[in-house]
C-alpha cells in the first residue's frame, strides 16, 4: 500500500475513534430546581436566576429553573410527584417531599418563618372578629399562608372572604393600600417593612424555607449544592436575593426540624 494510501485511512481511523470517543461521553446533568410560586414566573425567573447561575458557577453542574405558574398546579405537580431534582420549599411542603417521595433536606433559611394577618389602620386593634365577612388578600391554597390564615377562622360559619388572587405576597400589601381589600395575609419579615399596617395576629414559628434534593441526585452533586448555598451569603452579587427573599443566608436542615407540618395540607383537595 502506498504511503499515501496509508495516510489516509490513518486519518479515516482516528476520525472514527474520535466520534465513537464523543459518542461515548456521558452528557452532562441538567438538574430541575423548582420554586414555588411566590411570584409570576416572569418575576420568579428574574429573582432567581442569580441563584441559579451562582450554583452552576460553585458547583460546576447545570440548573435549570422551573417557575410554576399559580399553586393549583404546583400542588398538583407536587402530589404527582412530578419529577424536580431540587426544591425550595416551606415547611409543610417541605415535610411533604420528605414523608412521601424521601427527598432530602440539605439547607434551609436561617431566620423561622411566620405568617402575620394585617390591616389597614381603621380596624387597627378590633382583632380577628372584625374581618368575618370582609376581603383578606392571600396567596393561593396550599401556601403556607393561606393554610395559616384557614387556621385564624376554624369556625365554617363566621369566615372571612379570603381572595387568593395575589401574584406575589407584595401584590397583597398593594391591595390593602388601594382599598381593595381590608386585609392581607404575608410573612411576618414582609409584616416589618410596612409600618403604617396594623396587625392583627401573627401565627407559631416554621423552620424556614429547605431546599430539598430528590433521592435520584448523585451524593456529589447534593453536597456541591449545599456547600454552595451555605456560602451563598458571602458573594455581594446575591444581596439582592437575600434581600427579595426576606433572609440572611443558609443553614444546614434536617428533616426532624419539618416532621409532621404536613398535616396542614389535610384540608386541601387531593391530601391522602
Amino acid at each position: 500500500m502506498s504511503e499515501r494510501r496509508q495516510g489516509h485511512w490513518k486519518r479515516l481511523l482516528q476520525g472514527a475513534l474520535c466520534a465513537a470517543g464523543l459518542a461515548a461521553a456521558p452528557a452532562w446533568a441538567d438538574y430541575s430546581f423548582v420554586v414555588e410560586p411566590i411570584y409570576s414566573p416572569q418575576k420568579a425567573a428574574e429573582v432567581y436566576k442569580p441563584l441559579i447561575d451562582y450554583l452552576a458557577k460553585a458547583s460546576g453542574e447545570k440548573f435549570t429553573l422551573v417557575t410554576p405558574k399559580n399553586y393549583h398546579f404546583y400542588w398538583r405537580d407536587l402530589r404527582g410527584n412530578e419529577k424536580f431534582d431540587f426544591a425550595f420549599d416551606e415547611a409543610h411542603l417541605a415535610d411533604y417531599r420528605i414523608a412521601r417521595f424521601q427527598f432530602v433536606p440539605l439547607v434551609r433559611t436561617a431566620e423561622r418563618q411566620s405568617y402575620t394577618l394585617v390591616t389597614n389602620t381603621d380596624l387597627e386593634g378590633k382583632g380577628l372578629d372584625a374581618l368575618v365577612g370582609r376581603k383578606i388578600v392571600c396567596m393561593g391554597a396550599p401556601s403556607l399562608g393561606y393554610a395559616l390564615l384557614l387556621g385564624f377562622y376554624p369556625n365554617p360559619i363566621q369566615q372571612p372572604d379570603i381572595e387568593s388572587s395575589a401574584a406575589s405576597w407584595r401584590d397583597a400589601v398593594e391591595a390593602v393600600f388601594a382599598g381593595e381589600a381590608e386585609a392581607a395575609m404575608i410573612p411576618t419579615w414582609l409584616k416589618d417593612q410596612y409600618p403604617n399596617l396594623s396587625p392583627v395576629k401573627t401565627s407559631v414559628e416554621f423552620a424556614g424555607a429547605a431546599v430539598l434534593a430528590a433521592p435520584s441526585v448523585p451524593e456529589a452533586v447534593r453536597s456541591k449544592v449545599a456547600e454552595a448555598l451555605l456560602k451563598l451569603d458571602q458573594d455581594p452579587a446575591l444581596s439582592n436575593l437575600l434581600l427579595e427573599l426576606g433572609i440572611s443566608k443558609f443553614v444546614p436542615a434536617k428533616a426532624d426540624e419539618y416532621k409532621g407540618t404536613e398535616s396542614m395540607l389535610k384540608g386541601f383537595y387531593g391530601y391522602q
